[in-house]
């Protein structure tokens, strides 16, 4: 990977965590629900164009959303997307290792979801794993009139904790998250363990970009390390 771009540990005071591709691995469901749809392709092909057409939909759904919300008819779309989801409730997944990093973190600093997914959907994912305790605050796609790019739920989730958005880092696996965090004038870690990829986070602005959120722990733990010793 390119040189990356120092986060000064010293000087974070929170840590906001998207979740499709970040903490939960739903996207990897998606994939395997279209793949199965074109497994008359051969599974491999199936599997490939499935993750790409999951990959191409990211940017422009949220772009949808925003352009809702700016014609106002995003409640709308939020209300018929939260009445489907009580009527087909999905079991979440959690990326490997995530939870012993936000056990570490939330013993040290305070940490919120930054999602555009429901509030019922994060808080369902959060309950299934155990993980509702270590989170102060949920910015869900709900929340803010504006989504992720924009800085507003950055902006949000700052200003809820009490922490300039400078001392604060968002992990996200998309240019989505990356720019939000950026325009809203906080620090940036891309994970490759979702669907953006390495050249798109770092083009964005991330400041770090590792495999998997989980790698995030021997990073701080390592910060942490360095300080007491």
């Amino acid at each position: 990977m390119a040189e990356e771009k120092p986060i000064p540990l010293a000087q974070i005071r929170a840590w906001f965590f998207d979740l499709d591709g970040t903490l939960m691995d739903t996207d990897d469901q998606t994939v395997e629900s279209l793949a199965r749809r074109l497994r008359f392709l051969g599974a491999t092909r199936a599997q490939r164009l499935g993750r790409r057409l999951v990959m191409a939909s990211e940017t422009p759904l949220n772009g949808a959303m925003t352009l809702l919300d700016v014609v106002g008819l995003d409640a709308v779309l939020m209300g018929l997307k939260g009445a489907v989801a009580r009527q087909n409730r999905p079991t979440f997944r959690i990326i490997d290792g995530v939870k012993p990093l936000l056990e570490h973190l939330a013993a040290h600093y305070p940490l919120a979801v930054v999602s555009t997914r429901s509030r019922a959907d994060s808080e369902a994912f959060l309950q299934q794993h155990e993980l509702s305790g270590l989170f102060r605050l949920v910015v869900a796609g709900d929340t803010t009139r504006r989504l992720k790019p924009h800085p507003e739920p950055v902006l949000f989730a700052a200003q809820q904790l009490g922490v300039p958005p400078a001392q604060c880092v968002m992990v996200g696996d998309t240019p989505m998250d990356t720019l939000s965090a950026r325009r809203a004038g906080a620090w940036a870690v891309g994970v490759l363990c979702g669907f953006g990829e390495e050249a798109e986070l770092r083009r964005t602005g991330a400041h770090w970009i590792l495999p998997s959120t989980a790698d995030l722990l021997a990073r701080v733990q390592s910060y942490s390390s360095s300080v007491s010793g």
